[in-house]
């Protein structure tokens, strides 16, 4: 059965100062550049700028208030004044402290969760604690005509969390079949705005790779939770990171910003939790045995090997369901020690003749194109015996979208033809012929 979003236990929020396991003097820094940044000046503004309870930024603003570092605005028990909803500012100490801070590390907002602590909401929400059944598969892959094993190969491959690299020749729906791997996940998991470590702040909460989840307001319990959970994490659906050729070796390495002197996720630590998809593997400029080499660790240990800009190397959580898809085969680019290492190898091949008759009759229904069965005979008798019987995936909507076309510019009824057939395969396939220069 699917592991639900209910089932995945929440990052508890922290109640004191002292659960939170960062350095005072950081906290202390990132309420004050928050407040010196953003026009937040009472409490339950900021708590919520630096994503804490209430109770523990307030315990943030009383050691700074101690220190001569905040002041506030307003007189306790003045009337119509709560309390807790003071207004602070920051004393010209303060003012002076926010800015050197600033120019240590531009990063204000959302306090950062120490690498140690989020460890253990990785080991929560695991990839690997997934089961995925023959039903929610076969509903994901819903859209899809595939071969009857394809799913039996699948299944076990993606419930185990472990690598897959799926071959075989282009345009069959390998980059489909991933995305379907996806959907079948369907639960939340709840990603760190920022991580802590040895001092220095790692973004990784990217809305361009996760995709934040509505909350269910009906929901009580979902309400509840929302009120008890971390909210320095987002919870989101589980990620899915898709690269092709433009991947790089470079892009897998945390990324410095030397202005705001703080660091970015790479892609593979943004993806913790879902897919990382490498898609059109062999297209990219650096060799796959090495792409792949760098995967290996990772993909043995469970762990990934960063490096500050000191130079420190520091060990992160590696807990992705990796997808390599290449129109190669393996042999051509990898040798027998990373094949080893891929725990899954899945051949996609081209539909059967049945079953590229399925694809080609449910894509003309659904764009209006009327079969002819002159047509149908003229198209798997006389021009499939030209590439040898050889079927794809995409060649049944590429010949229908390129005989709308036609039918659009001519003025004619949406209706195959013997004639249509031909003016679309023209384009399907370029002649081979030598250009005079």
């Amino acid at each position: 059965m699917n592991m639900q979003s209910s089932t995945v236990i929440a990052p508890p929020a922290p109640r004191r100062l002292e659960d939170m396991s960062l350095s005072t003097v950081m906290m202390r820094d990132i309420v004050l550049k928050t407040l010196f940044r953003k026009n937040t000046n009472k409490v339950t503004q900021l708590a919520r700028a630096v994503c804490l309870p209430v109770p523990v930024c307030q315990e943030l603003i009383d050691m700074a208030r101690g220190q001569g570092l905040m002041e506030a605005m307003g007189t306790l028990g003045a009337a119509g004044q709560v309390a807790n909803e003071m207004p602070y500012q920051l004393t010209d100490s303060g003012k002076a402290r926010a800015l050197d801070a600033l120019a240590q590390s531009e990063y204000f907002g959302p306090m950062p969760v120490p690498l140690e602590v989020y460890r253990e909401q990785v080991e929560r929400q695991s990839i690997r604690n997934i089961q995925i059944t023959r039903e929610q598969l076969t509903s994901a892959m819903g859209h899809l005509i595939l071969p009857d094993d394809l799913i039996s190969n699948l299944g076990p491959a993606v419930s185990s969390g472990r690598s897959i690299l799926m071959y075989g020749p282009p345009g069959n729906g390998k980059s489909s079949i991933s995305n379907g791997i996806r959907d079948a996940m369907g639960d939340r998991i709840y990603v760190p705005r920022a991580l802590e470590y040895s001092g220095q702040v790692i973004t990784v909460y990217d809305p361009i790779v996760h995709s934040k989840a509505e909350e269910d307001a009906e929901d009580p319990n979902a309400l509840r939770q929302r009120a008890r959970f971390d909210r320095r994490y987002v919870m989101c659906k589980r990620p899915t990171v898709i690269t092709g050729g433009e991947l790089s070796l470079s892009m897998l390495d945390l990324v410095y910003n030397s202005t705001a002197r703080t660091y970015q996720a790479p892609l593979q630590l943004k993806s913790t939790g879902g897919i990382f998809i490498v898609d059109d593997l062999g297209r990219q400029a650096e060799p796959p045995q090495s792409l792949v080499n760098r995967w290996i660790v990772p993909l043995e240990e469970g762990k990934d090997i960063l490096a500050l800009q000191s130079g420190e190397k520091f060990e992160v959580p590696f807990d992705t369901l990796v997808i390599f898809s290449t129109n190669f085969h393996p042999n051509e680019i990898f040798d027998q020690a990373a094949l080893r290492r891929i725990f899954f190898k899945i051949k996609i091949d081209g539909p059967s003749q049945e079953n590229f008759l399925k694809i080609f009759a449910l894509v003309a229904r659904k764009k209006k194109m009327q079969l002819d069965e002159a047509s149908l005979v003229h198209l798997l008798k006389t021009k499939y015996p030209t590439i040898k019987n050889v079927f794809a995936n995409y060649q049944p909507v590429f010949l229908i979208d390129q005989m709308i076309a036609v039918c659009d510019f001519e003025g004619l009824p949406y209706k195959m033809t013997p004639e249509l057939i031909d003016r679309a395969w023209s384009n399907m396939f370029v002649k081979d012929e030598k250009i005079v220069k």
